[in-house]
C-alpha cells in the first residue's frame, strides 16, 4: 500500500492512497494516532481490510501532501554510499570500512510538489536522489540476518546540499545539509510488502527531464542489512525513524563547470517500485 501524510481544510492526518482516490485512515484507526504507529505487523492488516472496502474519502486534488512522516524523530543519512561515488572524489583513498553518516532535521525537507528553496546565502544548492528506509519496527543491536523484519517501507528523498557550507567546519557537514526547505522528501511510503527486494533497486534523477544520475543499490557499499545493523549499534532505531540511503554519481557538483540548482528548475528523483518525488526550485527571499 502507498501511505501519506496529509492535510485538508487544516486537519492534518494520514491514509492511502489508491487508483480511486485518498482513503483517510487516521479517522478509521483511532488507536493509532500517527502514520508510524501503523507500520507494524499488528496494524498493517487493519490498514490493508480497510483498504479493501474501497471506500475513498477525498479526490487526490482535494488533499496537501505533507512529508510522509511529518516529524521522524530521526532522520539519518549515509554518505558516500555507492561504488563509483567513492572515486569521483579522486583522492586514490580505498572504498570507507565504515558508513558516513549525519543527522537532518525535518524542516530542511519539504513534501512532494511543494518548491525547495535557494538561500540567498549560497548558490551552490545540489540536488541528491535517494532511497528512503522508514523504520516499521524499532530496535537496538539488530542483526543483519533480521534488517526486513524492521522495514516498514521505503520511500524517496532529494537529500538537497549547500554544497560551499559542507566545508565549514573541519569534520562536518551539518550545516550545508541543513538549511531550511533545502531538500524534499516523499511523495509516500511504499510498504515493504510491495517490494520485491533490496538488492537491485534502480534509483534516476532528472533535472528538467536530463537524467543526472542512474544506478541501482547492486552497486552500494553499505547495503541495507548492513546500514540497519551498524546504526542500531549505538542508537535505538524505532517506527518512523528515516534513513536516507546514500546517491549515486551525477550530483551537479561533479560536472565541469558544476550544474547547481537554479529558480524554474524542475528536479525528479525516479525510484522503481516506490514512484517519482518532484520538486521545483524558487529563491527564498532574504527575511
Amino acid at each position: 500500500m502507498k501511505l501519506i501524510s496529509f492535510e485538508v481544510d487544516g486537519v492534518q492526518t494520514y491514509g492511502a492512497v489508491t487508483d480511486e482516490g485518498i482513503i483517510d485512515l487516521g479517522i478509521r484507526m483511532r488507536k493509532y494516532p500517527l502514520l508510524q504507529d501503523i507500520l507494524t505487523k499488528e496494524a498493517l492488516p487493519k490498514a490493508q481490510k480497510i483498504i479493501d472496502r474501497g471506500i475513498t474519502d477525498f479526490e487526490k486534488e482535494d488533499i496537501e501532501l505533507l512529508r510522509p512522516i511529518p516529524y521522524p524523530e530521526k532522520i539519518v543519512c549515509i554518505g558516500v554510499n555507492y561504488g563509483n561515488r567513492n572515486e569521483e572524489y579522486k583522492d586514490g583513498s580505498d572504498a570507507p570500512k565504515f558508513p558516513s553518516v549525519f543527522m537532518r532535521t525535518p524542516d530542511s525537507l519539504v513534501p512532494h510538489g511543494e518548491p525547495i528553496m535557494r538561500p540567498p546565502e549560497s548558490e551552490q544548492l545540489d540536488y541528491e536522489g535517494e532511497i528512503v528506509i522508514v523504520i516499521g519496527k524499532g530496535g537496538r543491536r539488530i542483526g543483519k540476518e533480521n534488517f526486513a523484519d524492521h522495514i516498514g517501507g521505503l520511500s524517496i528523498m532529494n537529500e538537497g546540499t549547500l554544497r560551499d557550507w559542507l566545508r565549514h567546519a573541519k569534520f562536518n557537514v551539518t550545516q550545508g545539509k541543513n538549511f531550511a526547505a533545502s531538500g524534499s522528501f516523499g511523495p509516500w511510503i511504499v510498504t515493504a510488502d510491495e517490494i520485491a527486494g533490496y538488492d537491485d533497486i534502480t534509483v534516476k534523477t532528472r533535472v528538467n527531464d536530463e537524467t543526472r544520475q542512474d544506478d541501482t543499490t547492486a552497486n552500494i557499499i553499505f547495503d541495507f542489512s548492513y546500514i540497519i545493523s551498524y546504526l542500531s549499534t549505538f542508537m535505538e532505531l524505532k517506527p518512523g525513524d528515516v534513513i536516507a540511503t546514500g546517491t549515486p554519481t551525477g550530483a551537479g557538483a561533479r560536472f565541469d563547470p558544476p550544474k547547481w540548482l537554479v529558480p524554474g528548475d524542475e528536479v525528479e528523483v525516479e525510484i522503481y517500485g516506490v514512484g517519482t518525488l518532484r520538486n521545483t526550485i524558487e529563491d527564498e527571499l532574504p527575511a
